[in-house]
C-alpha cells in the first residue's frame, strides 16, 4: 500500500511520556493508606453493577487501570481468570500500549478504567480491544467525559488572565462515544454518562485528588507553570466559587462505553 493511500496519522494531543509518568506517580500515591480513591471506587461499583445486570459471567477477563486494586479481586472472587494490564509493566501487571496491536486475546471481558482518556488514536485502541475479545465477549470502557471539571477550568482561565493556555484535556461526549463504538464494529453499542460531584475545601485538595487518581495533565504541548501572581489569581477564583462553608463542588462526568464482539 502506498503512503498516499494510508489514512492520516491522528494528531498528537497527548504525550506518551507524560502519560506514563502521571500513571507511575499515581501508582506511588495509591500505595498510601489515605490516598483518594473515590473515582476508582465509583468505577468499580459501576462495572460490577453492569455485569450483574447483563448477567455476563466471564471466564477470562483483561482489566486495565484498576488503580484502587478493587476490581480484579472482586472478579477473581467470582471465579474469573483475571489478567491485569497498564501503560507500563510492573510485578503482576502486563505492560500494554493500547494504540499498538495487543499481545493477548481470547477474553470474555475487557475493562478499561480511565486508561483510554488520553490516547491519541482512540478508534485504533478500541479496534485493538475488540480484537482482544473472544466471540461474545464484552468491552467496558470508563472515561472522563466532556463537561468534567468546570470549576477547575474557570479557575485556570482566571489564573492565566489575558494569555489563556491549554491546560485541560479535550474529552469525548456521549454522542461521539456511541459513534465510535459503531465505527469500530462492536455490536449492541451503548454509551451513557453519569455525574459525580465532589466537594473540596481548597484548591490544593482538588489538585491533590486529581494527581492521586491519575488525572494530571498529559498534553503534548505543555502549558507554562503558574507563577506567583497567576497562582494567587487561581486561589482567588477558588474562593469566589466557594460556598458559605468555604468549599467548592466540582463536577465529574463519567462516560461509559460498552459493546460486544459478534
Amino acid at each position: 500500500m502506498s503512503s498516499a493511500s494510508q489514512p492520516p496519522a491522528p494528531p498528537k494531543i497527548f504525550s506518551a511520556r507524560r502519560r506514563a509518568a502521571v500513571r507511575q506517580r499515581m501508582q506511588a500515591l495509591q500505595s498510601r493508606a489515605d490516598a483518594a480513591r473515590w473515582l476508582a471506587d465509583d468505577r468499580v461499583e459501576d462495572v460490577l453493577d453492569r455485569l450483574a445486570f447483563l448477567r455476563h459471567q466471564p471466564g477470562r477477563a483483561l482489566v486495565m487501570g484498576d488503580d484502587g486494586g478493587a476490581l480484579a479481586p472482586a472478579l477473581i472472587a467470582q471465579g474469573v481468570d483475571v489478567t491485569q494490564a497498564d501503560v507500563s509493566a510492573r510485578e503482576g501487571v502486563l505492560g500494554l500500549d493500547e494504540e499498538a496491536p495487543w499481545p493477548v486475546n481470547g477474553f470474555d471481558l475487557v475493562v478499561s478504567l480511565g486508561t483510554l482518556d488520553t490516547v491519541n488514536d482512540l478508534p485504533g485502541a478500541l479496534i485493538h480491544m475488540r480484537h482482544a475479545l473472544a466471540p461474545g465477549g464484552l468491552a467496558l470502557i470508563s472515561m472522563m467525559a466532556a463537561g468534567s471539571l468546570p470549576v477547575l477550568r474557570s479557575i485556570m482561565l482566571a489564573a492565566d488572565g489575558d494569555r489563556p493556555a491549554a491546560r485541560m484535556h479535550p474529552a469525548v461526549d456521549v454522542r461521539s462515544g456511541a459513534q465510535l463504538l459503531q465505527r469500530v464494529g462492536l455490536a449492541n453499542p451503548v454509551a451513557d454518562a453519569r455525574g459525580l460531584d465532589v466537594r473540596f475545601g481548597s484548591l490544593g485538595a482538588l489538585v491533590g485528588d486529581l494527581r492521586a487518581q491519575g488525572l494530571g495533565a498529559v498534553l503534548n504541548d505543555t502549558a507554562p507553570v503558574l507563577g506567583k501572581q497567576a497562582y494567587a489569581r487561581a486561589q482567588a477564583a477558588f474562593a469566589e466559587a466557594a460556598d458559605e462553608a468555604g468549599r467548592v463542588t466540582e463536577h465529574f462526568e463519567i462516560l461509559t462505553l460498552s459493546g460486544w464482539r459478534a
